[in-house]
């Protein structure tokens, strides 16, 4: 049997998988911002700093929504009395 996490740790999960993500997805939008900068606007800094900020943003939504799963488009926060309600009705 494995024993329960605690807060903490389910927390710490969370905030390690959301710095993962941000630094992957600004990685990856600086990167495109570079080879566009290069490629298509005469080595412009603007796309370097507007894909990289479009990553950064991608990678805050989805912590966002890894912390806050009531916002997620199509979810229902239920209280206790609905709960116990849906589970004797399913029990039936």
């Amino acid at each position: 049997m494995s024993k329960p996490s605690s807060s903490e740790d389910i927390l710490g999960q969370k905030y390690d998988r959301c710095l993962a993500d941000l630094l992957v997805k600004s990685g990856v939008g600086f990167s495109v911002g570079v080879v566009a900068s290069v490629i298509f606007f005469r080595r412009r800094t603007w796309p370097i700093a507007l894909s990289t900020g479009f990553g950064a943003g991608a990678a805050y939504a989805d912590c966002d929504r890894s912390f806050n799963p009531a916002r997620i488009p199509g979810t229902r926060v239920l209280s206790q009395n609905e709960a116990a309600t849906l589970q004797g009705n399913k029990s039936n």
